[in-house]
């Protein structure tokens, strides 16, 4: 059951007529611990550690050494901008999803999925196990 409706809201995001889809294990409000994947075309996605912080307002942050992911999320859509330090290095609005703890969208554009994997919420002994790549 678990691995059609992840099944389902990928195919959806495939299509790019995601929509905002919030599930029991969305995570809480808060800074956290986190792995950052990127994918293009078909290739597996590349994952590495990342900082992650999501805000009151809607927004998040995703930090990957020195580069941020501002994202500011809507009912739908997502705004993503880039920045490296105080430089503004990329920005687009697209469909995201969440699927369990992880937040997923797709610049089609530019053929480039994104995920942000929320591993352990700082502060908090809650700690949940990486999902393995697909």
């Amino acid at each position: 059951m678990v691995r059609a409706v992840v099944s389902i809201v990928l195919l959806v995001l495939a299509a790019g007529h995601a929509s905002a889809a919030v599930s029991a294990g969305r995570p809480a409000l808060g800074r956290h611990v986190a792995e950052f994947c990127v994918a293009t075309g078909p290739a597996e996605p590349s994952c590495g550690p990342a900082q992650a912080e999501l805000r009151r307002d809607g927004s998040a942050r995703v930090r990957i050494d020195d580069l941020v992911y501002h994202l500011q999320l809507h009912s739908s859509q997502v705004d993503v901008v880039l920045m490296h330090g105080a430089v503004q290095v990329d920005e687009f609005r697209v469909p995201y999803a969440w699927v369990g703890r992880s937040l997923q969208f797709n610049d089609e554009d530019r053929n480039v999925r994104y995920e942000v994997r929320f591993l352990i919420k700082r502060g908090a002994n809650e700690q949940q196990q990486p999902q393995q790549s697909r």
